[in-house]
């Protein structure tokens, strides 16, 4: 039970953190997003819950909506890409979880 919650709390509950180190690599859309979050690192995160997370992670400026309509249908295409900002959230991110481990592994 413990175990599970470690895990809730390091995954559904920071998907922020996975999908900045995804936009890292390149901008994505969000249906893409949430594949990625799903083969590559084995969450199981309803494609809503990523759209929510991104709207939220755009209103604080991690990350900025790009509009594509290049495509045959003329439809519009929405990617992300992450900001300065959201680099370095992401930079603290990782310092913190490292410090974290630091501290833990001297017990």
């Amino acid at each position: 039970m413990a175990y599970r919650r470690l895990v809730s709390k390091l995954t559904k509950e920071n998907l922020w953190m996975y999908i900045l180190a995804m936009l890292t690599e390149r901008p994505m859309y969000g249906y893409e997003v949430a594949n990625e979050l799903r083969s590559r690192f084995q969450i199981d995160v309803a494609t809503i819950t990523v759209y929510v997370v991104l709207y939220r992670m755009s209103a604080e400026g991690l990350v900025r909506r790009l509009t594509d309509r290049g495509n045959k249908l003329g439809l519009r295409k929405v990617f992300y890409q992450v900001t300065e900002r959201g680099l370095e959230a992401f930079k603290d991110g990782l310092r913190f979880i490292e410090e974290t481990l630091r501290t833990l592994a001297k017990t």
